[in-house]
């Protein structure tokens, strides 16, 4: 009989029993549910519901059911459900009817949202790490490379030269918000909701603030109907964890051309590749080309949230047994991809030399003429049309800016001097752009120092 069946007259149908039951995923839940329980039993007998002697009874049976599924020893039932009911059966098959007193002024609605909430802490914590560490691996590249020249682009064209220092210094600051959402949303899932029971709370004199405390809960739910009913730290978290794909998405696609014969701006390490089964010669960015297709999963297990959540009354119902398996999706990918990215990206190899010539072309210097003759005393717009015109010029007759003689940049404007040539080199374009949180060494050595005084 299950253990909610006294006003039942049948048993459920075994087709529903498999369609109804969370088992096959909610198990990973097993630690929470267990620590959860042992904080609940304690505080039962702190305030007399159950009597010492009966809290160390279920506290040893939990313990010990704990142990032996960690060990691999226990097969759970899909008949019973899902996780809490199973560990609530597992008990009173072992200690008797003492164990059948564990759930008092308990609902699985609130014991659910408590595993949810324990979970989710535990994982933020470690995606965060696994930024920090994806952070600090970006930075050091980044200290290796100040001087490492290449085009900035807009629109995939080529517009002005930075350094690949730079470049990275612009993921670091993406993870580096992803770990400040992170944290936000850490503080909203920090809120302890058993004792809310059902919805309604309990006629029992519980004392929810000690269950909080032998949990690490910074502080307890206000409303017994929120508890039960909010997934919004879940939904929250999924909406985190798809910036955190769309930004590993984006270094991917990044990483994609680079490695390509087109742009052969890196080459990634062989144990980050793959090959072709028909091509001999192929080496393959697969793993950032799966980052970049996973991203699509998260977003997706976002909208399953919020489509699942959307039309929901008040309080609890069973079309929220359907955000486990989005969350634990969204968690184990965003994992796994933090994982593969770090690695991949420390074992690349950067072709500096490429990346210099590609900055010498395509006219990065353009805007560099322009502020040349901007100090020479030419309004900045009039100086634009000026060097639009060398430009043009330069592309009927296949040259570059710095190709040209003297004598051709004095028809574009009489003001024009030796020092053009200095003024327009890759180089001290790079070095000229000092401002903060531009790519001048000095100015990447400051936003580097900085980075890591915040890790």
């Amino acid at each position: 009989m299950k253990l909610w069946g006294g006003r039942f007259q049948k048993n459920t149908d075994r087709l529903l029993d498999d369609f109804h039951s969370s088992i096959s995923f909610d198990q990973r839940l097993y630690k929470y549910d267990i620590t959860g329980s042992i904080a609940h039993a304690k505080m039962l007998a702190r305030v007399g519901v159950i009597s010492d002697r009966e809290a160390e009874q279920i506290v040893a049976g939990l313990k010990a059911i704990l142990a032996d599924i960690e060990a691999g020893s226990v097969e759970f039932d899909v008949a019973f459900e899902d996780i809490h009911m199973n560990v609530e059966q597992l008990l009173i098959q072992r200690i008797g009817d003492v164990g059948k007193k564990l759930h008092t002024a308990r609902s699985r609605n609130d014991q659910v949202a408590l595993d949810i909430r324990m979970f989710m802490k535990d994982e933020i914590k470690q995606i965060q790490q696994l930024l920090k560490e994806l952070r600090e691996t970006l930075l050091n590249i980044a200290e290796q490379n100040k001087d490492t020249v290449m085009p900035g682009y807009t629109h995939l064209q080529r517009a002005q030269p930075v350094t690949l220092a730079h470049h990275l210094l612009a993921y670091v600051q993406m993870f580096e918000r992803d770990s400040e959402r992170l944290q936000d949303c850490y503080k909203r899932t920090d809120v302890m909701p058993l004792g809310s029971g059902a919805l309604a709370g309990t006629t029992f004199p519980l004392d929810r603030q000690f269950v909080a405390r032998e949990l690490g809960f910074s502080k307890i739910s206000e409303n017994s109907m929120d508890a039960v009913s909010d997934r919004d730290f879940a939904v929250e978290f999924c909406s985190a964890a798809a910036l955190i794909m769309m930004h590993l998405s984006r270094f991917c696609e990044e990483i994609i051309l680079w490695s390509s014969a087109e742009f052969s701006f890196i080459e990634l390490d062989d144990s980050y590749s793959t090959g072709s089964s028909i091509m001999p010669q192929k080496k393959n960015p697969d793993p950032a080309e799966l980052i970049r297709g996973k991203s699509g999963r998260v977003y997706g297990d976002l909208m399953t949230l919020l489509t699942m959540l959307k039309g929901l009354p008040m309080a609890y119902n069973k079309d929220m047994q359907e955000d486990k398996e989005a969350l634990f999706d969204a968690v184990d990918t965003v994992k796994k991809c933090l994982m593969v990215f770090k690695p991949m990206v420390a074992t690349m190899k950067v072709k500096k030399e490429n990346m210099a010539a590609a900055a010498g072309g395509g006219f990065t210097n353009a805007t560099d003429l322009a502020d040349y003759l901007v100090q020479k005393g030419v309004p900045f717009r009039r100086a634009h049309e000026i060097v639009g015109r060398a430009v043009l010029y330069c592309i009927q007759r296949g040259k570059t800016l710095a190709e040209m003689s003297l004598a051709e940049y004095r028809e574009l404007h009489p003001g024009i001097e030796e020092d053009v040539y200095t003024a327009i080199s890759v180089e001290q374009c790079v070095r000229a752009r000092k401002v903060a949180g531009a790519p001048a060494p000095e100015a990447v050595q400051a936003a580097i120092d900085a980075a890591r005084s915040r890790l």
